[in-house]
Order: C-alpha cells, then sequence, then structure tokens
C-alpha cells in the first residue's frame, strides 16, 4: 500500500506527538531569539564603524572600501524599506493567518529588520543632527522584533526577552519626554528641526509598550486575543514609522505635484488606521473567538508561523 508523505501538524498527532512539536518549537525558539538579537546587535555595530560621512555619503578622498559600504549601506536601507512596506501592506491586507499573510510578514520582518538596523546604527553618528531618527529607528527595531517573536514562541511565554524589551521601551519614553522637554525650552522651538510634538508619540509608543512589557512578565506570558493583539498593534507602529518617515519627511524624492499632497499623509497614516481597527476587532468584539474556532480562518494566526 502507498503511503502519502503528509505535514506533521497538531492536528494530525495525539498528545504525546503535541508534547513533542513543543519542545522541538521551544528548542527552535530558544535558538531563534539570540540569534534575531545577535543579526540586530551586530548590523548595528557595523553600520556605526561605516557611519563617517554624511546622508551615507563617503567623503572625498575616502578609501575605496568605505565608498562601497556606504553605497551598499544606503542600497540596503532604501531597498529593504520598500520591499517591507510593500509586503507590509500585503500583510495587512491578507487574511490573517493564512499562508500570504504568514509569508509577507516573514517578508517584512526580513527586510525592516535591516533598514531599522541600518537607520538606528548610522543615525547617532551622521553630522546632521539626528536624535529624531535615532529614536525612531530604535523604537521602530524594538517594535519590530518584539512583535514578531510574540507569535514566534508559544502562548503563556516569558523571559529574558520581555525584560530586555522593558529596559529598550522605558528608554524610548524617557527619550521621548526628555527631547519634548528640550525642544519647548530651546531657542528654536526644536529639537534637530523637529518640534517636541512629534516626540510626544514615541513617549507615548514607549510608555504603552513598557506597559505591555510588564503585564507580560508579571503574567508569565499571554495568550488567545492578548496575543494577537500585542503581535498586531507593534507590527502596525512600527510600519507606521517606516510609511512616516518616508511619505512625510522624504518629499524631496516625490514629484512636485505630490509635495504636500493629502495622498501622501493618508499614505503615511494608513498603518494607525489599520493598527486602531484590528485593536477594535481582536480586543472589543467576538471576531477572534469566532475565527479561532474555523481553521480555514484565522486558527493558524495563533500558532507561530512555519
Amino acid at each position: 500500500m502507498e503511503t502519502r508523505n503528509r505535514p506533521m501538524t497538531e492536528a494530525s498527532v495525539g498528545e504525546k506527538g503535541r508534547t513533542t512539536l513543543d519542545i522541538m518549537r521551544r528548542a527552535t525558539l530558544r535558538r531563534g531569539g539570540p540569534i534575531v538579537l545577535a543579526m540586530a546587535a551586530a548590523s548595528f555595530v557595523l553600520c556605526a564603524g561605516l557611519a563617517q560621512a554624511d546622508n551615507l555619503q563617503a567623503p572625498p578622498g575616502a578609501p575605496a572600501w568605505l565608498h562601497f559600504a556606504a553605497d551598499a549601506l544606503l542600497f540596503l536601507h532604501i531597498g529593504g524599506g520598500t520591499v517591507g512596506m510593500l509586503s507590509g501592506t500585503v500583510a495587512l491586507l491578507s487574511r490573517k493567518g493564512e499562508r500570504l499573510h504568514r509569508a509577507a510578514g516573514t517578508v517584512f520582518f526580513g527586510a525592516m529588520l535591516i533598514t531599522y538596523a541600518i537607520g538606528a546604527g548610522v543615525a547617532p553618528f551622521l553630522d546632521d543632527g539626528q536624535r529624531p531618527n535615532t529614536v525612531a529607528g530604535v523604537m521602530a527595531l524594538y517594535l519590530l522584533i518584539s512583535g514578531w517573536m510574540t507569535v514566534r514562541r508559544p502562548e503563556n511565554t516569558s523571559g529574558r526577552l520581555e525584560v530586555i524589551g522593558l529596559g529598550v521601551a522605558l528608554l524610548v519614553a524617557a527619550a521621548g519626554a526628555l527631547f519634548m522637554y528640550m525642544g519647548a525650552n530651546s531657542a528654536t522651538g526644536t529639537i534637530d528641526g523637529s518640534p517636541p510634538q512629534a516626540f510626544f508619540v514615541f513617549a507615548l509608543a514607549g510608555t504603552f509598550a513598557a506597559a505591555g512589557e510588564l503585564n507580560v512578565i508579571l503574567r508569565r506570558g499571554i495568550a488567545g486575543a492578548a496575543r494577537v493583539a500585542r503581535h498586531l498593534w507593534r507590527m502596525c507602529f512600527s510600519l507606521f514609522i517606516a510609511s512616516g518617515s518616508f511619505f512625510l519627511g522624504q518629499q524631496q524624492v516625490m514629484p512636485e505635484w505630490m509635495r504636500d499632497s493629502p495622498l501622501l499623509f493618508v499614505a503615511a497614516l494608513a498603518p494607525l488606521g489599520f493598527l486602531f481597527f484590528w485593536m477594535i476587532r481582536v480586543r472589543l468584539t467576538g471576531w477572534y473567538k469566532n475565527a479561532s474556532a474555523a481553521p480555514d480562518e484565522f486558527a493558524s494566526a495563533a500558532a507561530p508561523p512555519g
């Protein structure tokens, strides 16, 4: 009798099989978490070492390797951001938990990990004032990694990642509050060209993220709708930082007729619209409970992506 090979899923194994799958998954995630953090840290250090330029352009007379490195970083930063925003849009518009959503989310994570690591690593060392971009880069990178790891790890799991995340979120919130105060009391009324109100977003988001980390730590993990909501808001806000930075912060690359157009504001703020939509739908309605009961709609979203 011919035997067909079928993928091993939790629905196709017994209690012992589910235990084995859980052990395998936990072992994989114990390796995966540090690998992601190591990649981000290595990228940050590499970018910091190469940031001997203004706007990622090596000065005249610099060694050839520095010109090549600066061009490569600029290409990866722009290319990664473009791929990330496109794949993030696909992930937002596709049915949650299905293969397209998971594939687009994986591409979004990889592309934006490169973009954010370069931005956060280079910004503090550029000649021009880059404090707003530094805060934005660190915040976006933190939300991306923590949002991704939320669904990569089993339910009701907490550990060092949440403790590290709590520290990062508190630093971002403190930096936002400090820059708001400095901008309000500076002669120009700005910090590196950004008004104090711009840092309110980071202070608020950092505080909210820190409260979320503390909640996970005290409860020793979360599950169900709370876990899905944590994943969605962090990934959406991370995408919002990228869309806002591009559509509002890089209008000089847009056609002249498009600059200051309402369309750019709509594109920049769209991830926030999706964020509020999904927070209401997941947390305040019975959608998650109903969808999780239907395997063809959302049940797979509660499990780590394969």
